[in-house]
């Protein structure tokens, strides 16, 4: 009994020693599969590149110049409102030195640029721009008209962001396309900016009518309150503010370079204003003019004097 014993515990051992050495060599054989399959997986991974999601990371810088109106100061604020990514910096003294504008942008981590330009105390020019190399188009306002003056009965939360909705004129021209491209990133409010808020409930629409860009802001109802527990039903009521923007020039850099596109229609407002004041010195010139004619017709009117006048009889 007991050398059976001692030959099933010898079998056991040479059992247990076979297995432990197939188990080995399949281990070792999945170890170099296991190698070689990775080695054939690197060479996918590197020859196919890594895509990685890119994140809209855009911030503007705000500011303006010395000489703005109250006006032109309000409506610098509403568009802070509306913008939350939006950097507000203070005004630049010189209207000379625009090439110091990429640096205030580099400073302050911005990559776009809105500028407002005062001249005379009554012409707003606006420079919009992406930093640090460009484009940059410099366009003049006019017919601006901000959230408190308007009162108008809609309303939007502060900080949330806003569709984009651009004329189908945009992309008729080449002009429009740039300008497109370049208000799609200032006005695009980036889901991660700091101060944005997660909701979508106003449109900011662009249009272009008589080669002019129109601005609107728009707040967007689902619902009618006359009816609430009615259909949904999409209504746009004006918010504002409200403008005009009229194209001057595109140029390639940023504050600068060549000129892309020029707008030929364009007359400047102190051509306007100086041609008003030529049309009002007409008036004065043509009755200066009719006064001196009917003076010459007195003149010629006027009867020779008698030899028996009694100035010449009693002298």
């Amino acid at each position: 009994m007991a050398s059976i014993l001692k030959a099933q515990r010898a079998n056991a051992v040479k059992a247990t020693h076979t297995g432990d050495r197939k188990g080995k060599k399949k281990a070792d054989d999945m170890m170099e599969l296991d190698d070689s399959d990775s080695g054939e997986d690197m060479q996918e991974i590197e020859a196919v590149p890594a895509t990685k999601n890119r994140k809209n990371k855009q911030r503007v810088l705000l500011l303006s110049s010395r000489g703005v109106t109250h006006r032109m100061r309000h409506l610098m604020n509403d568009l802070e409102v509306l913008l939350p990514h939006v950097k507000k910096d203070s005004k630049l003294d010189s209207k000379s030195q625009l090439h110091l504008l990429p640096e205030l942008a580099d400073l302050n981590n911005c990559n776009n640029t809105l500028y407002f330009e005062a001249r005379r105390h009554e012409d707003l020019y606006l420079w919009a721009a992406k930093m640090p190399n460009g484009p940059s188009i410099k366009m003049h306002v006019q017919n601006v008209h901000t959230m408190d003056e308007l009162k108008m009965t809609g309303n939007c939360l502060k900080g949330s962001r806003g569709l984009l909705s651009f004329d189908k004129n945009f992309d008729e021209t080449e002009w429009g396309k740039l300008t497109k491209e370049l208000f799609t990133h200032i006005f695009g409010v980036p889901p991660t900016a700091r101060k944005a808020k997660p909701f979508v409930d106003h449109i900011l629409t662009f249009s272009i009518v008589d080669q002019k860009i129109w601005f609107r802001n728009f707040q967007m109802i689902e619902k009618d309150p006359l009816a609430p527990n009615g259909p949904l039903q999409m209504t746009l009521v004006e918010i504002g503010p409200r403008f005009v923007l009229t194209p001057i020039r595109i140029f390639e850099g940023a504050f600068g370079g060549a000129t892309v596109y020029s707008n030929p229609e364009f007359v400047t407002p102190a051509a306007v204003r100086t041609a008003i004041r030529r049309e009002q010195g007409k008036k004065y010139n043509v009755r200066k003019d009719a006064e001196q004619a009917s003076s010459i017709r007195k003149e010629k009117r006027r009867r020779a004097e008698n030899e028996l006048a009694v100035s010449k009889v009693f002298a």
